[in-house]
Order: C-alpha cells, then structure tokens, then sequence
C-alpha cells in the first residue's frame, strides 16, 4: 500500500497556489494551500489550513494592508472554482490553443511525484492512498495531505479540520463510493 499513490489533487492544488499567488502578488513558495479530496467535482479548499508566510490568509490580507501593500478581499469562492478540472473549459481551451494538448499539467504533477519519490528527505503532497479511518472515512482512496518520501508513502499527516471541512471530505468518499459501487467486476 505503500507504492500504490494516485496523483490524486497535486494538480489541483499547484492551480491553486498558482492563483493565489497571483491575487497576493507572492510567490509560490510562500504558499501553503490545498486541494483535498478527489480530483473532481467534490474537491474542496481547507481554507482553516491555509497559509502564506506563517499567517492564515485572512490575517495575511490585513498584514499586508497594514504595511501598505493593498491586496483586495479574496473571494474564496471563485477561488474554489478556479481550480476544479470541471470548471475550467478557459484554461484547457487556453492550453489546447498554445500547446496542442492538455496533459502538460498532468505529466508536471507526475513529474513532481516522481521526484518526491527520488528524493532523499520525506516531503508532503496532497496524493490519493486507501483511507484507514482518518476523518472518520474507510476502504476509499481521498487526497489529503500525505507524508511521502525515498520509501513511498509514509502515511497520511493527520491536519485538524474544521467539523465543515470533514463534512466535505466526507461528501467526497461518499462520490467516490458511489462510482466504485457502479463498477461491475
């Protein structure tokens, strides 16, 4: 179980990062902020989780405002349909004009994951594994924040969630239970 890692919201969450860090004016690297559950309609943002230079978001507006950088308000919820693969037709028809295909995103998210993997120190990546009871979810595989390093995946990082966000990890099992109870086998 422990080689067996989908590349669950990694690119979510890089799209993610990406607009945040073009509302904010910083980079990246400053950011940290997830996708978690499936890569799908049901994904979700933990925004109680998310984080630019060691403020949460809100307070990191009002930080910034405060030294005369101006950053406008975020809208979280335009935020969350930035991302989601179903609500992004502007982006794919974007990248289908400028690069003739759409899987350069995907192959970058795999690229990143290898590297984790070759990588001689443990990292962490919001990837799809089995789901053991964390959040109160079984026997489905969810993206949540994950420990993975030269070994694999060392486990899932056990990131307290608002009782809203567990709900919405929830709904997102319980999507992916009803896609896998169509499945004959």
């Amino acid at each position: 179980e422990s080689h067996i890692i989908g590349s669950g919201t990694i690119l979510d969450t890089a799209r993610l990062r990406y607009g945040l860090s073009e509302h904010y004016k910083i980079a990246q690297k400053n950011i940290h902020a997830y996708v978690f559950g499936e890569h799908g309609d049901t994904s979700f943002i933990p925004w109680s989780r998310a984080h630019i230079s060691c403020a949460n978001i809100d307070e990191y507006t009002t930080l910034m405002n405060n030294i005369g950088k101006e950053i406008p308000t975020l809208d979280k919820d335009a935020m969350g349909r930035f991302f989601p693969y179903a609500d992004i037709p502007a982006i794919i028809d974007n990248m289908k004009a400028n690069k003739g295909a759409t899987f350069y995103a995907v192959s970058a998210s795999v690229c990143r994951l290898c590297g984790l993997l070759l990588s001689a120190y443990d990292s962490t990546a919001t990837v799809s594994s089995m789901m053991h009871g964390e959040y109160g979810i079984d026997d489905v595989c969810l993206s949540t924040l994950s420990m993975i390093g030269p070994n694999g995946l060392k486990g899932k990082v056990p990131v307290p969630l608002t009782d809203e966000e567990v709900e919405k990890l929830k709904k997102s099992a319980d999507a992916l239970k009803s896609v896998i109870a169509q499945i004959e086998l």
